[in-house]
Order: structure tokens, then C-alpha cells, then sequence
């Protein structure tokens, strides 16, 4: 598929492209149980596939990082490989993710993941800029605990890795509606 996009670009066809930060940080040989936390559509596919996605990334072939953030149940995640539901949560370790897996790995800069992150959305999508920012530490470390995540959801393939990067606080149209620790403001 990367390469079917860059060859699109080559000719100057209107196409984006996206990418979430489980695809580019594992890949099915990751898959280390039966757990509905690895089941999402697309599937993790091969090193090689993931390889490919990252050196997308490095040339500016995919323009995006999204979180394809779906938020099910336990009861709807807890089946298994089989028979989970398609999906996992991505917005709570988004941006830490690809910190990690990108930015630290020396793949693209930081400057760089904002602009795929936050910019380029907006530009392809056509939207209009809202008063908002967020505030990041990029240098603090954690191991993912899906409990205590404020989504519905708690089925991530990142559970109990290790990132770096956090968001501290997130403002909108200036006014602050996530502080740091979970705690929603407004």
C-alpha cells in the first residue's frame, strides 16, 4: 500500500495517506496471546510491512498519524483473537507512541510528528483553526495501564509498554478541558 502511495504522489494524484501508531510500532509476529487487544482492521502484518510503513513515514509518502481510537468493551474485547470485536483504543497513547516509536528512533523529528499529527490533518481535511493547544512533556516515561485510561475502551496492544511523552494539558477554543492525570476540566 506504501508503495502504491508514493507512486500516486510520483504522478501527482490528490491522495493522503494515514498511518496509527500500532502499525508502525508492531507486527504480527508481536502477537504474544490470544487477545482481543491485538485484533483491529487492518490486522498487524509483517516486519517487512512494517518496515515499509516506517520508511512511508521517513519520506513523507503517509502524511497522517491517526488513532483509529475504538473504544469497545471488556466483554466485546475479551474473546480472544477469533472472536473480539475489530478495534482498539489509540488517542490516550497516540502521541506518546509515536514519540517513542519515531522520534526517539531518530525516524522523522519532533517537529515533524506535530505537523503529521495536527497540521496536515487539518490542511487535507480543510478546517478551520480553533484557539486550542496542548501542552507535552516529551521527555516523561511510563508503562501503559489500560485502567487508567479515562476511555470506555482498555484493549491496547501497547498494555504495560513502555513510552515516553505524555500530555500535560489540552486547551480549546481557551479553554482547558483535559489537566494531567485524567482530570477533565469545564
Amino acid at each position: 500500500s506504501v508503495d502504491i502511495i508514493r507512486s500516486a504522489k510520483q504522478e501527482l494524484l490528490p491522495v493522503s495517506c494515514e498511518v496509527t501508531p500500532h502499525h508502525f510500532a508492531f507486527c504480527d509476529s508481536d502477537i504474544s496471546e490470544d487477545s482481543g487487544r491485538f485484533k483491529m482492521n487492518p490486522p498487524l502484518r509483517s516486519q517487512q510491512d512494517r518496515q515499509a510503513i516506517l520508511e512511508g513515514i521517513a519520506d513523507g509518502t503517509i502524511d497522517v498519524i491517526a488513532t483509529d481510537h475504538a473504544p469497545h468493551t471488556h466483554e466485546e474485547k475479551s474473546k480472544g483473537l477469533a472472536a473480539s470485536a475489530f478495534g482498539t483504543v489509540g488517542l490516550e497513547t497516540a502521541f506518546a507512541a509515536a514519540n517513542s516509536f519515531l522520534v526517539e528512533k531518530g525516524i522523522i523529528s519532533l517537529e515533524r510528528l506535530l505537523y503529521m499529527m495536527c497540521d496536515k490533518p487539518r490542511s487535507i481535511l480543510k478546517t478551520q483553526t480553533v484557539k486550542s493547544f496542548v501542552m507535552l512533556d516529551t521527555q516523561k516515561e511510563y508503562t501503559v495501564e489500560p485502567k487508567d485510561f479515562m476511555s470506555m475502551g482498555r484493549s491496547t496492544p501497547f498494555d504495560g509498554v513502555r513510552l515516553k511523552g505524555q500530555v500535560v494539558m489540552t486547551v480549546v477554543d481557551g479553554q482547558i478541558v483535559y489537566l494531567n492525570g485524567g482530570q477533565v476540566v469545564g
